[in-house]
């Protein structure tokens, strides 16, 4: 295909993260707006959500097989639109019962272009000899930094959320044509494995030891996403602007930490990176949970998009190179539960928000910073190297 502009495999790595998402994160600055047009509560709104992460949850499980029968340029490229297309299509939902059924497609959407980006980055990772896998998932968090603050713009103007969803479907497209038209898969590494890895992802040990490394990071970035536009309009009378640059500012912080977290991994350790992030995730989240002023809260989300920022990467870089399974096995597994983790969790708390106030959506993140803490150990001590591993697709 010719249309298109031609790039490194890296920087069309770096591209595509970003577009998704823009594209994903363009609905979070408007749940304020979604959530006073229904009428209900934040436990409502928050089970509503949850449709996206149940779709997640059965892509991650069952489409790695179909993903590599159709082909990876195929999925992705029609895959982004379609993202868009099934948000702009969500937005219109009158009921939290008819929002929870919109979002599963946008789930299982979501959880076939993850998977595929994820195991992109790897393997241009390692054609390349050098680490993209942070600086990957920082324009993941551009692109959601883009997002929040493109949606808190419009939505100060008074633009409707169905009609800023509807607009980013042909921005969506474009984009995905312009910049990823001539995009071919990376090729497989090479492996002694006989076998493409069970149907099922389940987790091992050592990836379920990977899921508690992430889980504080996974869920308080979720939870910023989620409620953090919500929690400066309840405590603080934010208007839309500054409740949207709620969402946009832990994306920034995060972004700008992503982009540079490879050479303090390289230089120190995976172990040690990850301890001191959550540190800052602890003192950020702290903030957010005490603070009497709004710009003391600011800080507290700026410094939670610091600590959220490299853990997830750091896990799935190590979860793709253990050579006990396949790569894309211990991908995916590490994934299914991580990232549904992220879509499910923060959701789900919309209830502790409703029955305990909105700053709990955020204080209870605090002994999950603990438990992470005690198991960044799995991360290593040394810094990780390249290996040489096929990541197979996972059979479900």
């Amino acid at each position: 295909m010719t249309i298109g502009l031609a790039m490194p495999p890296q920087i069309r790595v770096f591209a595509a993260f970003f577009i998704y998402s823009f594209c994903m994160g363009s609905i979070y600055p408007r749940l304020p707006a979604i959530q006073q047009a229904m009428g209900v509560g934040e436990g409502a709104l928050g089970l509503s959500l949850v449709g996206a992460a149940l779709g997640t949850l059965l892509s991650l499980t069952f489409a790695g097989p179909y993903l590599e029968r159709i082909g990876y340029r195929r999925v992705l490229l029609s895959a982004l639109p379609l993202l868009a297309a099934l948000y702009a299509v969500a937005v219109w939902a009158p009921s939290p019962l008819m929002l929870f059924i919109l979002l599963v497609p946008v789930g299982m959407t979501i959880g076939c272009i993850e998977l595929i980006i994820n195991l992109e980055a790897d393997r241009v990772e390692h054609a390349l000899g050098f680490r993209i896998m942070n600086r990957a998932h920082a324009f993941w968090s551009f692109g959601f930094f883009g997002a929040g603050m493109v949606g808190a713009l419009v939505a100060q103007a008074g633009l409707s959320p169905q009609l800023h969803l509807a607009l980013m479907v042909p921005a969506v497209s474009v984009a995905t044509i312009v910049v990823l038209g001539r995009f071919q898969s990376a090729k497989h590494r090479v492996t002694a494995a006989l076998d493409n890895g069970p149907r099922f992802a389940r987790p091992s040990l050592a990836i379920l030891v990977l899921v508690c490394v992430t889980f504080s990071a996974v869920i308080m970035e979720g939870a910023g996403i989620d409620w953090s536009a919500i929690y400066m309009r309840d405590v603080f009378l934010a208007d839309p602007f500054w409740a949207g640059v709620a969402v946009a500012l832990g994306a920034g912080t995060q972004a700008i930490t992503r982009f540079f977290a490879d050479s303090f991994v390289d230089r120190w350790s995976p172990t040690m990176v990850a301890r001191v992030l959550l540190g800052i995730l602890g003192v950020g989240t702290v903030l957010v949970f005490v603070s009497d002023y709004q710009w003391l809260a600011y800080l507290g989300l700026g410094l939670m998009g610091i600590g959220t920022s490299a853990i997830f990467p750091l896990a799935m870089s190590a979860a793709a190179q253990r050579t006990d399974r396949p790569a894309a096995v211990n991908v995916a597994a590490l994934a299914q539960i991580s990232f549904v983790g992220f879509l499910l969790g923060p959701p789900l708390l919309g209830y502790v928000a409703e029955h305990f106030g909105i700053r709990w959506a955020f204080g209870i993140g605090l002994p999950l910073v603990l438990v992470s803490f005690v198991a960044a150990s799995a991360l290593g001590s040394r810094p990780v190297k390249v290996v040489v591993a096929e990541p197979a697709i996972p059979r479900g």
